[in-house]
């Protein structure tokens, strides 16, 4: 249940809602679950996640106008700009508060290819995981 729950947490955090799964990730290893186990189902669940906001960046035409879209345009125009600037490589920022779950809508937008998307995602959040993990194993 508690894999589960940390899943939903990464799943939800990864999408442009406003959520949070480190605490949950940092409970857990405190409470001394399988630490790659852990990092493995939040990684996964938070690429899943972003894959959402890849999807509705495809369709942005057609959401973006709608109440629930959770992208203010000054957001959305920011995180086009890094795009723009630094390509599919501003990807691995995708980790990043505030900027990271909009990049990967504008990855959507600018039609970046699904395997590339999914490879430097996974990177970059997996990464996140990782380092996180280990700095709480450490004091712990």
């Amino acid at each position: 249940m508690a894999y589960a729950g940390l899943f939903i947490a990464a799943f939800v955090a990864a999408t442009l809602l406003p959520a949070q799964s480190e605490a949950v990730l940092v409970g857990l290893l405190q409470a001394r679950y399988v630490p790659w186990l852990l990092v493995t189902v939040a990684s996964v669940g938070n690429v899943l996640g972003s894959l959402v906001n890849w999807y509705l960046g495809r369709g942005i035409d057609r959401y973006s106008d709608r109440p629930w879209f959770p992208v203010k345009p000054p957001a959305l125009a920011r995180a086009t700009h890094w795009y723009r600037r630094y390509g599919r490589w501003s990807l691995l920022l995708s980790w990043l508060p505030i900027v990271g779950d909009p990049l990967t809508l504008v990855a959507g937008v600018m039609r970046e290819r699904l395997g590339v998307f999914v490879t430097l995602v996974a990177i970059a959040k997996t990464g996140r995981y990782v380092a996180l993990t280990a700095a709480t194993l450490a004091y712990v």
